[in-house]
C-alpha cells in the first residue's frame, strides 16, 4: 500500500471513528476542547506511523488506546492536577487509582459502553450555558467529525462565523466546568430539541453530503439512526424522538436507490422502489404511529416522518400523494416556518397543481438572504422551467445551482440535466 493510499485509509477511519474517539477520551479529561485535541493527537500519530508499520488489524481501537494513553499522561503532567492531589491526599490517591483502573477497562469497553459515552458527549456539547447554535454546531463538530466549511453549509451561514462559534462553544464549556454527563431526566426537555437537531443534521450530512466526490456517508447516516435508537429508549414517552426516528429510518430506506451503479446520484422521483428497505420502512412507519399515539402527530419531526411515509407508502411515483404532502408541508410551515420549507413545499405544490404554481411559490422566495447561495434553489426553478418548456432558462438555473454545491455528484448531475434541457 502507498503513503497516498494509507492516508486515504486514515481519513476513512477518522470519519468513522472521530466521535467515539472523541467520547471516549471526553469521559477522561471531562473536557470536550481537550478530548478533541488528544484524538487530534492519535490521528497525527497513526499518520506518522501508519505508513511504515501498515494499517493495524483493528485501527479504531488503534486510535482509541492511543488517545486515551496521552489523555492519562495530559492528567498525570498536569499541575492543577498535582495541586488537587495535595490538597485533597489519600482520597484522591484512590480515585486517581479508580480512575485509572477504569481508563484502562475502557480501552476494551463493548459497544454499549461506546453509545453512552456518545450520548454523554451530545447532552454535554448541548448544555444550556451554550448558545442554540452553538450547541448544534459544536456536537456536529464533535459527534460527526464534520469540518468547518460542511458545517456551514448545513447552517448556511459564513465560514468564519461558524468557526469562531465552535472555539467560542469549546471555551464557554470549559470555563463553565460543564459536567460530562446525560443529565437528569428533569432536565432532558430543556435540552432535546438541540440534540434532536444534532442527530438530524448529522443524518443529513450522510444522506447528502454537502461536500466531496460521493453522494452519501453510509457510516453518518448509521451513526445517526444508532444515536436516535439510544435516544428513543432513554425517552420512551417523548413523542418527537420518536418522530426523529420514524423520519430518519424512512429517508435511510432509499439509501440503495439513492446511488447508481458508478456512484451517480439519482434523484427520488426517479428511483427503483424496488430497492428501498423495507425493513427500515416498517421501522419508521412504527416509530411515527408511536409518535402519533403519544400526541406528537403535529411536532416537526412527526410532520416530515409523515410526509416520508407518504412516499413509502406510494408503490410508483405517480402514485404519491402530492396533496396530501401539501397539507402537511402547510402544517410544518406554522410550526417551524423557514425559507427551506417553503421551498420544499412550493415542489409539492408544482405536483399537487402543475410547475406554473410551483414556479411562481419558488420565485416568490427568489430575494430571501439565505437561500442566495443555496444550490437547490435554483435546481428546483431549473426542473419547473423544463417541465414549462423553457429550456434555455432552466439550462442556466442548472449551471448555477451546479456552481453553487460542492458535491461532486451532485454537480455532476445538475451539469448533465443542464446538457439534457439545453
Amino acid at each position: 500500500m502507498t503513503a497516498s493510499d494509507t492516508h486515504a485509509a486514515i481519513d476513512a477511519v477518522w470519519r468513522i471513528e472521530s466521535a467515539r474517539l472523541i467520547a471516549g477520551v471526553a469521559r477522561i479529561t471531562r473536557d470536550v476542547g481537550v478530548a478533541e485535541e488528544l484524538a487530534q493527537d492519535a490521528l497525527v500519530a497513526a499518520l506518522e506511523q501508519w505508513p511504515a508499520s501498515g494499517i493495524p488489524r483493528n485501527p479504531g481501537a488503534w486510535l482509541m488506546t492511543t488517545a486515551k494513553r496521552r489523555a492519562i499522561d495530559a492528567i498525570r503532567r498536569n499541575q492543577r492536577f498535582e495541586q488537587r492531589q495535595e490538597a485533597l491526599g489519600r482520597d484522591f490517591e484512590e480515585r486517581q487509582a479508580a480512575t485509572a483502573a477504569a481508563f484502562d477497562a475502557v480501552i476494551e469497553s463493548d459497544a454499549q459502553a461506546i453509545d453512552d459515552d456518545l450520548l454523554r458527549l451530545i447532552f454535554t456539547a448541548c448544555h444550556p450555558v451554550l448558545a442554540r447554535e452553538a450547541r448544534v454546531a459544536l456536537t456536529l463538530r464533535l459527534l460527526g467529525g464534520l469540518t468547518t466549511p460542511e458545517i456551514a453549509r448545513a447552517f448556511l451561514i459564513p465560514e468564519a462565523t461558524l468557526a469562531q462559534r465552535i472555539v467560542r462553544a469549546k471555551r464557554t464549556l470549559a470555563a463553565a466546568g460543564v459536567p460530562y454527563e446525560v443529565p437528569a431526566r428533569d432536565e432532558l426537555g430543556a435540552r432535546l430539541a438541540s440534540v434532536l437537531e444534532v442527530i438530524y443534521l448529522i443524518f443529513n450530512e450522510g444522506y447528502a453530503a454537502t461536500s466531496g466526490d460521493d453522494w452519501m456517508r453510509p457510516a453518518l447516516c448509521e451513526e445517526a439512526l444508532r444515536l436516535g435508537r439510544v435516544l428513543a429508549g432513554l425517552m420512551p414517552d417523548e413523542p418527537e424522538v420518536h418522530g426523529l426516528v420514524a423520519l430518519t429510518e424512512i429517508q435511510a430506506s432509499r439509501a440503495r436507490a439513492r446511488v447508481g451503479a458508478d456512484g451517480e446520484a439519482v434523484l427520488l422521483l426517479d428511483q427503483n422502489r424496488a430497492r428501498w428497505d423495507q425493513m427500515l420502512i416498517s421501522r419508521g412507519l412504527a416509530a411515527l404511529a408511536r409518535a402519533q399515539a403519544l400526541g406528537g402527530t403535529h411536532g416537526p419531526y412527526a410532520l416530515q416522518a409523515a410526509i416520508a411515509a407518504c412516499h413509502a407508502r406510494a408503490r410508483t411515483a405517480a402514485d404519491t400523494d402530492w396533496a396530501g404532502i401539501l397539507d402537511l408541508y402547510d402544517a410544518l410551515g406554522r410550526v417551524t416556518p423557514s425559507p427551506v420549507v417553503l421551498l420544499n413545499r412550493a415542489v409539492a405544490l408544482s405536483m399537487a397543481a402543475g410547475p406554473a404554481a410551483g414556479l411562481e411559490a419558488v420565485d416568490a422566495l427568489a430575494a430571501e438572504p439565505s437561500l442566495r447561495a443555496y444550490h437547490l434553489l435554483p435546481s428546483v426553478r431549473g426542473d419547473l422551467l423544463a417541465k414549462l418548456g423553457r429550456l434555455e432558462e432552466a439550462q442556466a438555473e442548472f449551471v448555477r445551482a451546479a456552481a453553487l454545491t460542492q458535491n461532486e455528484r451532485e454537480r455532476a448531475l445538475l451539469l448533465a440535466r443542464a446538457d439534457s434541457a439545453g
